[in-house]
């Protein structure tokens, strides 16, 4: 079923879905299971699973030369939104990304989706590689999230690649976004922003999952701003607890966002990671409980791999 087909028949009330990450390469699907096992009480219809580019690294060579050498550290998410649809009985929803992949390629990971009856993806353009100074696609691939969304949409159509095709199969995705309470890092403003993101929405896609914030009051100012741009899909609230003290700076340094002056004050006067735990665990239940009765349509959690303190926090609002 489609992610927006729950939220018509949830009629008002606030669903709940997680995010997690493929394991490394090497790794088990059961590493994913032990984060997933202990949050399926509370019946999420969805469980996003995310991707990420490939990485360089410099192998050294017999020769005493390092050769570049590209690497996937963390594949394998059709096969993890199976293995999901096939032991919890939920959808998963893929995350589909510009960089790494032509068009070509896009294309037949959507005909593969598309036959497993994986019916939902998340359109974004994904980051930077590591050591590049900026985003730089594949040859042959696309460069914004937006030419993403059109391809999803014109194999909806039934409309391929190549144009010899006729009556090709129509695809049925429903296709997700992401959004950003305090803007695309990348973006020179907040109102150029709102612009693309408009234009992805006009595009085709169904609904916007934002990045992680930690004011609510700059989700609920990013929802008014984007009605008044006639942009009237639902907008899934991003959610994340500061577990560790090195998540402070880092955070905010890596996701391009901010920590409100009342938490950082609050972390400030954390004598250990267990109490500044404690602090981030509250501070997102209380976030949870004001988007909850606000009627945010879904929160959605990034698990980052453990499940622990999202489950806490989930017990205190469902």
């Amino acid at each position: 079923m489609k992610v927006t087909d729950y939220f018509e028949q949830a009629q008002g009330e606030t669903l709940v879905s997680f995010e997690i990450l493929p394991p490394l390469k090497g790794g088990s699907m059961q590493a994913i299971f032990d984060v997933l096992d202990p949050l399926m009480e509370f019946k999420p219809p969805f469980i996003d699973v995310t991707y990420h580019r490939e990485e360089f690294i410099y192998q050294k060579k017999d020769s005493g030369y390092y050769e570049k050498v590209a690497i996937r550290k963390r594949p394998g998410t059709v096969g993890i939104c199976a293995a999901l649809m096939h032991r919890y009985g939920v959808d998963a929803v893929p995350h589909l990304i510009c960089g790494g992949f032509t068009r070509e390629d896009t294309e037949n990971a959507l005909i593969d989706l598309n036959f497993l009856n994986i019916n939902n993806v998340l359109a974004i353009r994904g980051d930077a590689r590591k050591f590049d100074g900026q985003f730089v696609p594949e040859e042959g691939g696309h460069h914004f999230a937006l030419d993403l969304v059109k391809q999803i949409k014109n194999m909806n159509r039934g409309a391929y690649l190549d144009t010899t095709i006729e009556d090709g199969e129509k695809t049925n995705f429903c296709i997700g976004i992401a959004g950003y309470p305090e803007k695309h890092f990348e973006s020179p403003n907040a109102n150029e922003d709102l612009r693309y993101l408009k234009m992805k929405v006009d595009a085709g896609a169904d609904y916007i999952v934002t990045q992680m914030f930690f004011d609510n009051r700059k989700y609920f100012d990013f929802v008014d701003k984007c009605r008044k741009m006639d942009i009237h899909v639902p907008i899934v609230p991003g959610l994340k607890p500061i577990t560790r003290t090195h998540q402070i700076s880092g955070l905010p340094r890596i996701f391009h966002i901010e920590l409100p002056d009342t938490l950082i004050n609050e972390l400030s006067k954390a004598g250990s990671t267990k109490a500044v735990r404690e602090i981030g665990v509250e501070w997102c239940i209380q976030q949870s409980k004001e988007l909850k009765a606000a009627g945010a349509p879904c929160l959605h959690y990034y698990t980052m791999g453990e499940s622990d303190t999202t489950k806490r926090i989930v017990e205190s609002i469902y």
